[in-house]
């Protein structure tokens, strides 16, 4: 038996596209690529796959990570060749890799993830700015948004690690987000924007990064030398 961990990316074609049935859909380009999957025992087996962090609809990302398990050895070269003549646009291969059997579960190690969040405003730069300054100063932000099952409320600052201004044009900014991404909860990248003020929903989410445990010091990627970021917790 070998683990393999692949590394996608989800574009624009497939970001509406829900996590049951993008796992339908690579379940399809793994038989049709005719890659050895291992499955479950039981009466109904699935193909052994797993996703690090399932991603949100309408959000797009160059940072999706899988495991799989195969039958026998295979080279994540021809595995990488395989699966990208069968998959759909949108969904393009970046890495595969071979990883230890016996490595904790994907999910078990995801920490934070990163995100791009673009928006329209029509607020100055040092109006945002300050708004995120104020964000991150506050020890606990009481928050609550209506799911299919109900009201949920929690502390959305608790899920926030990091924030910054990445890029700001008149009538439009990208702040960059560090969310915490844990068994303790997943912030969403659309409710730290909606706190911050910005009324409509973004023009666009997109993951940058996901942070395993072990590297949860790791300098965040793209962000500026003047940044308003939280201090070490």
């Amino acid at each position: 038996m070998q683990r393999l961990r692949i590394k996608f990316c989800r574009g624009e074609e497939v970001k509406f596209i829900s996590h049951l049935d993008l796992m339908r859909l690579w379940h399809r380009a793994f038989l049709r690529a005719e890659i050895p999957l291992t499955y479950s025992e039981g009466f109904n087996p699935h193909p052994k796959i797993s996703l690090a962090a399932p991603l949100a609809i309408g959000i797009t990302s160059e940072a999706e990570l899988m495991d799989i398990f195969t039958a026998k050895l295979v080279s994540p070269h021809w595995v990488t060749a395989a699966l990208s003549q069968q998959l759909m646009p949108g969904i393009e291969i970046l890495q595969v890799y071979s990883v230890p059997l016996d490595e904790p579960s994907l999910q078990s190690q995801v920490s934070f993830a990163e995100y791009m969040v673009e928006m329209e405003t029509g607020e100055k730069q040092e109006e945002i700015e300050a708004k995120i300054s104020e964000m991150l100063a506050l020890d606990h932000m009481p928050w609550h948004h209506q799911r299919d099952t109900g009201e949920k409320k929690y502390d959305l600052r608790a899920l926030i690690d990091s924030l910054w201004l990445l890029e700001y044009h008149s009538g439009s900014c990208t702040i960059g987000m560090r969310l915490h991404c844990d068994s303790g909860g997943s912030g969403r990248p659309e409710q730290v924007a909606a706190a911050l003020g910005f009324a409509i929903h973004p023009r666009s989410i997109h993951r940058t990064k996901l942070i395993f445990k072990r590297t949860e010091t790791t300098r965040p990627e793209h962000v500026p030398t003047k940044s308003h970021r939280a201090s070490p917790g």
